[in-house]
């Protein structure tokens, strides 16, 4: 990344308060030009609970000042409950933080710096809930960059895939287990710390469990799914993720969805600002966001919006990695979205196990095939959301396929190119009235190493209707549509396109409530591609992506170095196999504020060989902040299990003031399973 210190207006910092009308103050630090109170900007707002005091801290200070060196006030507020902000926090995108986020834009507005014109901008949450304010219709927001985010909390979120709970859920939980228990900076709020941290830790609760209470999509999920209604949003939105982000399909609704100038954006990346993108190539993402903002808040044409509506990274075949530096590929455009230009082809499954181009003459085979899969299928399945850290990529197929139907073209004579949603058709029955299917789109090398290029789940008790799910009847036959994750990917000559299908995915999902059999009928299943023919001219006349650029990076001194491991460990002589994640950040301080910080990060997922009832996801967050003679630490631990009938969590929750321990709590519940 180039780093700019010389921008055209001088910046100037501040930390502050942004009363709410109930009296609670949010916590705020805003980067800005020195004379924009002579010369009015507008201003740009990130809204999130991830503390901008430290832990985003070293993102924060790269494009807020950026974005403020160009003529405009980055404004990154803390949300009610969360760093320094009063309050506490008990569950996500609750009306409440929504119609604060109201009040900020109001409050925004009514500064002497401010234009009156107002941007949001964020990445996961602040995606989000820009979305959502969107959807409130704020006079003054008058443009949205949202990243790495959904309009369908349910369909499309960390908590669940086509029916199926993420093991994502759990991971994604215990982050904010640990987030909620962290105190509040005394340099900031002085003596009041103690006693709203404590009002943190006592209130904020296990989400875990309240999660798990809704299994299928009720008003819970629909509150905040902006795909509810999107025409109630009413002002421009630039939608942008990354093929290893879990939020690549929501930029293809939303350009779908949407009737206001809208553009999207998909390049190789985790779930990261695009400026930081890895895998790479990383793009000059702050200066393609100011064409956006120049173009929405200052009334400038900048030609962003003569330019296709959509830009996706074309992959090219890579190895397996479980981590890429950098993904091959190039930049291609579609000028709307759904594309004309993308055409359906449909790949026959046989009882041979080829993967055949449908020929409308071809004789349907009766034949059936039936499909039993060990839980170890999905060990190497990477996480649902990559953050490429640690490496969380999946891993070369072939320890996968083993228990699983697998079907394949034979080699490819030309290359082909995809661009859109694979889905598949398949008609099969079950043995059980609760079963899953996970289908797997794979990149077959010459040497047969075989990548993943996307999945699908499906509950199948959920094949007609998120909303109202039915039980399967053992016997009969059912005829369902499973979507896979969007993707664009070249698949070269020389190489094949695999299809495995499985019962498990463990521990990307939890399994079903009991081992199933499937029976399938593939004379009568369909893969769906959508094939993209290349545009040489058009795509050689696109626009480059500049290089990334960012403001003067943090001040930081590192103490301990961060740690990271991915392991899979089969113990033979016990019958047990565990997937243990580490992320251990490392200890470091921010020299600014003279805060050291250090977080830990360990997870373990856990099965006996062929006992459902064995499976387990373990968690564990530590974190400690400390200056001088001021120290804090947090321990949070939670365990989930579940037998046919119940998912069950146990949780702890300590915390510490120097080497006193001011805080503890149990939790212990039962959550009956929702044909889940």
């Amino acid at each position: 990344m180039r780093i700019v210190e010389d921008f055209p207006r001088r910046v100037q910092e501040e930390e502050t308060w942004i009363p709410m009308a109930d009296g609670t103050r949010l916590a705020a630090r805003i980067w800005r030009p020195v004379d924009a109170e002579g010369h009015p900007v507008p201003a740009i707002l990130e809204y999130l609970p991830y503390r901008k005091r430290d832990l985003t801290a070293a993102r924060d200070v790269q494009s807020h000042p950026y974005w403020a060196g160009h003529g405009y006030a980055g404004v990154r507020v803390d949300i009610r409950g969360t760093g320094e902000s009063d309050g506490v926090l008990t569950d996500e995108y609750l009306p409440e933080e929504l119609a604060d986020g109201v009040a900020i834009i109001e409050w925004l507005v009514a500064q002497p710096w401010c234009s009156g014109e107002v941007g949001m901008i964020g990445i996961s949450w602040g995606g989000f809930n820009g979305l959502q304010i969107a959807a409130l219709q704020p006079p003054a927001l008058k443009a949205v960059i949202t990243l790495c985010s959904t309009d369908d909390r349910y369909a499309d979120d960390i908590h669940h895939m086509g029916g199926c709970l993420l093991g994502d859920n759990l991971s994604w939980a215990s982050t904010m287990f640990d987030g909620n228990a962290c105190p509040p900076d005394p340099a900031l709020v002085g003596d009041r710390w103690r006693d709203m941290w404590l009002e943190r830790l006592d209130g904020s609760g296990l989400w875990l469990a309240q999660w798990l209470e809704h299994q299928r999509r009720d008003d819970y999920w629909k509150h905040g799914s902006v795909c509810e209604d999107f025409a109630a949003i009413r002002c421009p939105v630039y939608a942008i993720s990354g093929w290893a982000d879990g939020y690549c399909n929501a930029v293809f609704r939303l350009l779908a969805g949407l009737e206001v100038p809208r553009k999207g954006l998909v390049g190789p990346w985790s779930h990261k600002y695009p400026h930081l993108g890895v895998p790479g190539p990383a793009i000059g993402f702050l200066q393609e966001s100011l064409r956006w903002w120049d173009q929405w808040l200052k009334g400038r044409d900048t030609g962003i919006m003569d330019e296709p509506m959509l830009r996706v990274w074309m992959q090219e075949s890579v190895p397996p990695s479980a981590r890429y530096a950098e993904r091959p590929g190039r930049w291609v455009a579609e000028p709307s979205w759904p594309s004309p230009r993308i055409v359906p082809t449909s790949f026959r499954l046989s009882v041979g196990h080829d993967l055949l181009p449908e020929a409308p003459d071809a004789p349907e085979e009766g034949e059936v095939m039936t499909l039993r899969s060990s839980l170890s299928v999905g060990l190497y399945a990477g996480k649902w959301c990559s953050y490429n850290a640690p490496p969380d990529l999946p891993h070369d197929q072939r320890d996968e396929d083993g228990g699983c139907l697998v079907f394949q073209t034979p080699r490819l004579e030309e290359a082909i190119e995809i661009c859109g949603q694979p889905t598949v058709e398949l008609e099969l029955e079950a043995d059980r009235p609760v079963a899953m299917v996970a289908l797997r789109l794979i990149d077959v090398a010459e040497d047969d190493k075989a990548t993943r290029v996307s999945y699908g789940l499906l509950n199948l008790t959920h094949r007609d209707s998120d909303e109202h799910p039915e039980p399967l009847e053992p016997g009969r036959r059912y005829r369902v549509t499973v979507a896979l994750k969007h993707i664009a990917q070249q698949f070269p000559a020389g190489h094949a396109i695999r299809l495995s299908l499985s019962t498990s995915y463990w521990p990307l999902a939890w399994p079903a409530p009991r081992p199933v059999t499937l029976t399938l009928c593939p004379g009568r299943s369909r893969l769906m591609l959508p094939v993209r023919a290349p545009q040489p001219e058009e795509e050689a006349a696109l626009p480059a992506f500049l290089e990334p650029e960012g403001a003067p990076p943090i001040a930081k001194t590192l103490i301990q170095p961060t740690q990271e491991s991915w392991r899979v460990i089969r113990d033979l002589a016990n019958d047990q196999t565990t997937l243990e994640v580490i992320n251990d950040e490392g200890r470091y301080r921010l020299d600014a504020i003279d805060l050291e910080i250090a977080g830990r990060v360990t997870e373990r997922y856990r099965y006996s060989y062929g006992s459902y009832d064995s499976v387990s996801g373990w968690t564990e967050w530590e974190r400690t902040f400390q200056r001088g003679d001021w120290e804090v630490r947090t321990l949070t631990r939670t365990l989930m299990t579940s037998d046919p009938d119940n998912f069950r969590l146990r949780a702890t929750l300590d915390a510490w003031e120097g080497e006193t321990r001011i805080f503890a709590r149990t939790w212990d519940e039962t959550i009956p399973r929702d044909l889940v």
